[in-house]
């Protein structure tokens, strides 16, 4: 039950847990927020990890000059792809498996084969938006992997919103982070970066399911 607490208390105050691991192990840092990123948006099971607002402080702590921007672009970038990589991978290593079932309670073949059309012909532009939506960036890689999405495909969108997403948000960091309004209200902004996106996909799901039932 401690558990819970100890993660809410990292995500808040990222900024503060971020900056006294630099002062305590320095460059190892690099390899924490790539281990996190790749577990983040590379196992299906642990999308409570912080996303948005750990790359809005890496911004932040580089345009203070405690990180370098280039690098950790570059290797947050690389975990970013190879993270969704691997997510797709194991989706499309059970998906194969799956469509194999009958239908049964727990089954239906037919919902699959929706998703799999569903994932040819819009799943790039969701793989794209999911990066910027928590919990549903961890989860979309995994599904297109299930529903096998065509991987050049994948690939093609993966890099696309892998690049917009830790390029987009770093840079505000660098160049937002360390103005004294945002320091001052970094809890809220990180608050809005959970809620927000979720209020968005939440408004999304009810306007479809209006226009379905009309």
């Amino acid at each position: 039950m401690d558990l819970l607490p100890q993660i809410i208390d990292f995500i808040l105050h990222v900024d503060k847990h971020l900056e006294l691991f630099i002062q305590s192990y320095g460059l190892w840092v690099y390899a924490l927020l790539f281990l996190i990123i790749f577990v983040e948006t590379g196992v299906v099971v642990m999308p409570f990890l912080p996303g948005d607002s750990l790359l809005f402080v890496v911004g932040a702590m580089c345009g203070s000059g405690l990180m370098h921007y280039g690098t950790s672009v570059a290797l947050l970038l690389a975990a970013a792809i190879l993270g969704n990589q691997s997510n797709y991978t194991i989706g499309s290593f059970l998906g194969p498996k799956v469509f194999a079932w009958k239908d049964s309670r727990w089954f239906n073949k037919k919902a699959f084969d929706q998703a799999h059309a569903f994932y040819e012909k819009y799943g790039g532009i969701t793989i794209v938006a999911a990066r910027f939506m928590p919990f549903l960036r961890t989860f979309a890689p995994f599904v297109a992997g299930v529903a096998q999405m065509t991987r050049s495909r994948f690939m093609l969108f993966d890099v696309l919103g892998g690049t917009l997403w830790v390029v987009g948000i770093v840079s505000v960091g660098y160049f937002f982070g360390n103005i004294s309004w945002v320091k001052l209200n970094l809890d809220k902004i990180i608050w809005a970066m959970i809620f927000i996106p979720g209020l968005i996909i939440l408004a999304g799901a009810w306007k479809s399911r209006n226009k379905a039932t009309v």
